[in-house]
């Protein structure tokens, strides 16, 4: 038998080359046919809301960036007050300039701001650091502690030649990150457990895990603050008394933890039931079924909700500004009382905003990434 050549048929003809589809079927022309310009209804939408986007966009470059005013002399506003009633107005990016510090670290005293500075770099390196999947290991625990002894020694100061800074001094950027850190890293290990009882086969661990997600879930976040820091301190013996940040950390913690628990216990549900028989046909225990095999697969479903609430309780903890306590938004929102700022919130809020949506943005973009990846194996 003859051999047969590649690109040659049976037959000895020659093998058409491939055909490629049309242009216009495939790539970005053929998305935008479909989703914008696929009837004339949809044609003349795009069109208008084009328009009204680049219109207005433009008029945010002028006003961010051409116009804008980015530093003044000695709190000399007179430069902005009269770019803002001008025929051209602009942004006033000089109260940030100026009072970026405050903004930042509160009333910490001002000769000391590189600590609550290190302070931030510290946790957004320990956020990076436990984002690698190479460092998921016991070692990251003790990364954990060190790191936070390291930015509780920084925070107060009082050792190794730091001077004392009491919590009432504490504020801007440092306190979200305190609060949402503590808060969540509390809450998630709180929530596993509270949806493992409420699954559990045992009534008085089942009704007191449910008594407690429906009675935290049913009242608002700025409720429990106040009963944090209103209430609390009227059922303590006199004498005793809790800092106002460690109450508004627990009702924080208890808080995230009620609603974790519902996602936990989403994708406790999801699972398929042979997974728990499987388990109990080889013989584990309660503890090793659940931790190696229940909760492993339950978590990987439950992502994006998870990382959704995450995401959600990090800008909630703005919300302890009502008990007095400095987060970054209540130090923004501080800086421009001063009467020589009054009017330019705009920016100062721009400004703020971006630095939630940096944070916020990046758990985001982590969270897509870890789910494709733990997926990964579901597309083979």
């Amino acid at each position: 038998m003859s051999e047969i050549s590649l690109g040659t048929s049976i037959a000895g003809v020659p093998e058409a080359a491939p055909r490629q589809p049309p242009a216009l079927t495939t790539g970005p022309v053929a998305w935008l046919r479909a989703n914008l310009f696929s009837s004339w209804l949809n044609t003349a939408l795009t069109l208008v809301l084009g328009y009204l986007i680049v219109r207005y966009a433009i008029s945010f470059v002028d006003w961010a960036f051409v116009n804008a005013i980015w530093s003044v002399e000695n709190n000399q506003t007179q430069a902005c007050r009269a770019l803002k009633a001008s025929a051209t107005p602009g942004a006033c990016w000089a109260v940030v300039t100026e009072k970026h510090r405050f903004i930042l670290f509160g009333t910490y005293p001002y000769e000391e701001h590189w600590r609550p500075a290190l302070v931030c770099v510290l946790f957004t390196a320990l956020y990076a650091v436990s984002a690698m999947r190479r460092f998921w290991r016991k070692e990251l625990a003790l990364i954990w502690i060190a790191t936070l002894v390291v930015i509780g020694i920084l925070m107060w100061g009082g050792i190794l030649g730091l001077s004392y800074v009491p919590q009432e001094r504490w504020g801007g950027l440092p306190i979200t990150l305190i609060l949402a850190t503590f808060g969540l890293a509390f809450a998630f290990p709180l929530s596993i457990l509270v949806a493992l009882g409420r699954r559990s086969s045992m009534p008085a661990v089942r009704v007191l895990c449910v008594a407690y997600v429906e009675l935290i879930r049913g009242v608002p976040l700025i409720s429990l603050l106040f009963m944090a820091s209103v209430m609390f301190p009227l059922f303590l013996p006199e004498g005793i008394n809790i800092d106002k940040l460690l109450r508004a950390q627990v009702a924080i913690t208890l808080f995230a933890g009620a609603y974790l628990a519902e996602v936990v216990r989403g994708g406790l549900q999801a699972l398929p039931k042979g997974q728990y028989e499987a388990a109990d046909a080889l013989g584990l225990s309660y503890w090793y079924k659940t931790g190696f095999i229940i909760l492993p697969q339950a978590l990987r479903l439950v992502i994006p909700p998870l990382v959704n609430t995450f995401i959600g309780f990090f800008k909630d903890t703005s919300l302890v500004l009502i008990i007095g306590i400095f987060d970054l938004l209540t130090a923004g929102k501080t800086a421009v009382v001063e009467p020589a700022w009054q009017g330019f919130g705009v920016e100062v809020y721009l400004a703020i905003s971006v630095i939630y949506f940096c944070y916020c943005f990046a758990m985001s973009r982590y969270s897509q990434n870890l789910e494709a990846e733990l997926n990964r194996h579901r597309r083979r």
